[in-house]
């Protein structure tokens, strides 16, 4: 609470926020701490305790205050709430933890799918995916170790995820904004605590954007991928939450029909299904 107060406020100018600025010896170049309490319409020693992370007590009108004081965007408006919550604010349903498992009809779901899905949790473990999905996003199913593929673990921690991503750098940061996001929900949850003392221990790079305690929504969008079968594509996708599941998101990639990497989804599906096919002949084979 206190970081990301801090955080906010430090980015925002007098100016931007519509305050007159007297003289140019300003020992901070963000908002100070008075001037949040006077656009929120609080008292300094109120904002002040909010800020050192006591929100018992405060209601949604001050948190609503707050966010348009600081010119927070949805994501950053969400992530206040729950971290005043977490901190001490009005009680929330305790959230259902995210399944390890995608239930069978999800499964039967995916497997109907004619572009790469895959479903993923909070913490970015891959559980599940169809066939052209495990294809496309192979070098990260592939990550060794006996839990489930992490799509954070391989953004910070194989060498090879820079090549994997040609937007590499933007991918990173929203990784760790999805991440900050999730743990804002669900602070206590013991294995996405260990994934972030794992990443920040193993990555600088990670420990570094973890620190600037950005949030954002991942709903839609674009990557293009350099694949070490079909070469280079772009590709949009799209995020779905599973309403039945909770914590679990269905993400889906599509091409434009025609495209060149419509093209290259159609190759990697053939050359996927001729490896299921041989792995399948070797099964049977005796001995």
């Amino acid at each position: 609470m206190r970081d990301f107060l801090t955080s906010r406020r430090a980015r925002l100018t007098p100016a931007q926020a519509g305050l007159p600025v007297y003289g140019q010896n300003r020992r901070v170049p963000g908002l100070r701490r008075e001037e949040v309490a006077l656009l929120a319409g609080v008292s300094v020693d109120y904002y002040v305790r909010l800020e050192r992370g006591n929100a018992r007590g405060v209601s949604d009108g001050v948190l609503e205050a707050l966010a348009r004081a600081l010119r927070l965007d949805e994501a950053e408006r969400a992530h206040l709430f729950d971290l005043a919550h977490a901190c001490g604010g009005a009680p929330r349903p305790a959230r259902r933890a995210a399944g390890q498992q995608v239930r069978a009809s999800v499964q039967r779901v995916l497997d109907t799918m004619a572009t790469p899905a895959y479903v993923r949790n909070g913490r970015m473990d891959m559980l599940g995916a169809n066939r052209l999905g495990r294809a496309l996003f192979a070098p990260i199913f592939a990550q060794p170790g006996r839990g489930p593929a992490n799509h954070a673990r391989f953004i910070f921690l194989d060498p090879g995820a820079p090549q994997f991503y040609a937007d590499w750098e933007r991918l990173a940061g929203d990784t760790v904004a999805i991440l900050r996001a999730e743990a804002g929900r669900n602070p206590h949850e013991r294995a996405l605590s260990d994934l972030i003392g794992e990443l920040s221990t193993r990555s600088e790079t990670f420990r570094t954007r973890w620190a600037a305690h950005d949030v954002r929504l991942h709903h839609s969008g674009v990557k293009r991928l350099r694949h070490p079968v079909v070469g280079e594509l772009s590709l949009g996708f799209e995020a779905m939450e599973l309403t039945a599941d909770a914590g679990l998101t269905l993400i889906a990639y599509s091409a434009e029909p025609g495209s060149a990497a419509h093209d290259a989804l159609v190759l990697l599906d053939l050359d996927a299904r001729e490896h299921e096919a041989a792995a399948e002949h070797a099964a049977q084979q005796p001995g």
